[in-house]
């Protein structure tokens, strides 16, 4: 039974039928949990949108509860109601390295961390987001139920099971055979050859084999904006528009453009509206989605927002695309830093990771935004990508020297000098794409390279070079591609306060190289492989071949094409 009420936001009664054990006014009580900080997880579009939709079902009563700053028991935002008082406990996933801090929130709850050590007495703990879509396997353990795919379609069925089913066994079994998109991870069983490598998951019983990602095939009557706004978020003021899901250029090393495919934008009129909704609530509209400058009528929305006086500001701007409507509209918000992601320095490079963009076009961008007033110019780098040779790495001085050049020239026509700002980060073999089965660069390497940037541009006024850890890179690659044994590292880890160093030193037999430093082959079962995205994995062998080679591959098309399998998922 709950222990905790806010006095006057819920009664509490108990439920007569359903697996409920702790009925908040007769409705089913969940607790949507972002296992990150409060300030950082707020603005997250997608956990806005599931809260939201949970709390526009008449039988369902959704709260919010995040990571404390300070260490302790979670509890909700609404009621202060811990987390063990309600009846189902749903994490929105979205990055790898916080999977430690489920196991912590779980932990802190009182809560069984292993799924088999749970009973009728506590809640149901389910999962969903980007970071389950692409490899739930390191969390298997931990989680009763992940919800593989997009919520609008999901979370409906889901519910309904919920409330039919007489007991947790007679819920898990509704919900596999029932819910598309439903995954119980106890349902299937992981066999290892004595090498170590993953042979087999193979379900248990009638379990489906695989399980299918449900998506939303048209976005026209999904509107998806903040639900709440707040100063205290890493946005600020702003609220957030999503314009899109899913990516047509298929940079061959991020899985958000292939794990959402088709790419499907929402249609001018919805904008529209959201965007006059938008204004009601802050004077500041940010566009979210994998590349918002594909939008079609966006110049269309820039006017719109001149009309009514607010401010835009976009996720992702390629630049490829920087038309004068969308420098007008940056400038106009006074953003004061444009970002663009050459990801490489090489044209070489870039036609293996299928960018699409070139150095004049990235040097022609560069001029148009320091000249429209941007005083400030970002630019995004991966080292380790496959193929990458020394003169790859050098390339990226060069380029940044080349961008320097034309930054300097239109600074000077602006009178002010601004500051250019080099990331470089490590490349990780992501699931779901086409160089799922690369290895990735040993730490050594990663750093003559990155020290090959750092010299090369030491003495480059206004310029700065910063790069995230490349240890903490080794662990996100690790769990993103790890198989369920990756469960016991994340219980040790818990346990040492997040030193994976310690952690990985006092684990048995464990290599981290055979992880994140290994080339897979091809006929290798991938922990993954049983979570069909839609895309069909012989599409991404026949990219990785591609890149292999130096071949670009055209942008999908979005419809009437059968190339990689998502339009006839």
């Amino acid at each position: 039974m709950g222990r905790r009420r806010a006095e006057n936001h819920h009664q509490h009664a108990r439920s007569e039928i359903g697996i409920i054990r702790k009925n908040w006014m007769g409705k089913t009580s969940i607790v949507l949990v972002f296992p990150n900080y409060y300030a950082v997880g707020l603005p997250n579009l997608g956990f806005q949108a599931v809260y939201r939709l949970l709390n526009s079902m008449e039988s369902v009563v959704c709260e919010r509860a995040f990571l404390p700053e300070f260490p302790g028991p979670a509890t909700s935002v609404e009621s202060n109601s811990s987390l063990e008082d309600f009846d189902i406990i749903a994490f929105s996933i979205s990055f790898e390295n916080d999977f430690l801090n489920l196991l912590t929130l779980l932990k802190d709850a009182g809560i069984p961390l292993l799924s088999s050590q749970r009973h009728e007495v506590h809640p149901l703990v389910i999962a969903g987001g980007v970071a389950c879509f692409i490899n739930p396997e390191p969390i298997a353990h931990f989680i009763d139920c992940f919800l593989i795919g997009e919520a609008e379609r999901l979370l409906p069925r889901f519910v309904n099971c919920v409330e039919s089913s007489s007991n947790r066994s007679a819920l898990l079994i509704e919900l596999a055979h029932k819910v598309p998109g439903a995954y119980i991870p106890a349902f299937y069983k992981d066999h290892y050859s004595s090498e170590g490598v993953l042979e087999s998951l193979t379900p248990v019983g009638s379990a489906p084999r695989k399980i299918t990602r449900v998506h939303v095939p048209q976005l026209e009557d999904t509107p998806t904006q903040s639900v709440i706004i707040t100063p205290h978020s890493a946005f600020g003021n702003t609220c957030l528009i999503e314009v899109s899901r899913g990516c047509s250029h298929g940079c061959r090393f991020c899985s958000a453009g292939f794990v959402y495919r088709p790419p499907r934008f929402r249609p001018l009129p919805l904008l529209q509206e959201c965007i006059r909704n938008g204004a009601e609530m802050s004077t500041k509209i940010g566009l979210v989605g994998a590349a918002v400058s594909d939008l079609p009528d966006l110049g269309r929305l820039c006017d719109q927002a001149r009309e009514i006086g607010v401010q835009l500001s976009f996720s992702s701007l390629r630049a490829d695309a920087l038309t004068p409507e969308l420098v007008s509209s940056l400038a106009q918000s006074r953003v004061k830093t444009a970002t663009i992601a050459p990801d490489a320095g090489s044209e070489r490079m870039r036609r293996v990771i299928n960018k699409g963009i070139t150095e004049s076009q990235i040097l022609k961008a560069t001029s148009a935004l320091v000249a429209s007033g941007i005083p400030n110019l970002k630019l995004y780098f991966m080292v380790g990508l496959p193929t990458e040779t020394i003169e790859d790495v050098e390339a990226i001085v060069t380029l940044c020297q080349k961008v320097k050049s034309a930054f300097l020239e239109s600074s000077r026509a602006q009178g002010h000098i601004g500051e250019m700002t080099i990331s470089v980060n490590a490349f990780i073999p992501k699931p779901a794409t086409p160089f799922q089965w690369v290895a990735m660069d040993a730490m050594p390497l990663l750093k003559k390279k990155l020290g090959i940037i750092i010299r090369g541009l030491k003495h480059v006024p206004n310029v700065r070079v910063e790069a995230n850890s490349f240890k903490e890179a080794a662990v996100q690659a690790f769990l993103s591609r790890g198989d369920r044994r990756a469960s016991d590292l994340l219980v040790r880890a818990v346990d040492n306060k997040g030193n994976w160093r310690k952690t990985f030193k006092e684990a048995p037999k464990f290599s981290l190289s055979f992880y994140i430093h290994r080339q897979r082959p091809f006929d290798e079962v991938l922990p993954w492989d049983h979570i069909d995205n839609g895309v069909q994995k012989n599409y991404l062998e026949k990219e990785y071949l591609k890149a292999m080679e130096g071949k670009m591959s055209p942008p999908c098309p979005m419809s009437g094409c059968r190339l990689c399998g998502a339009c006839d998922a």
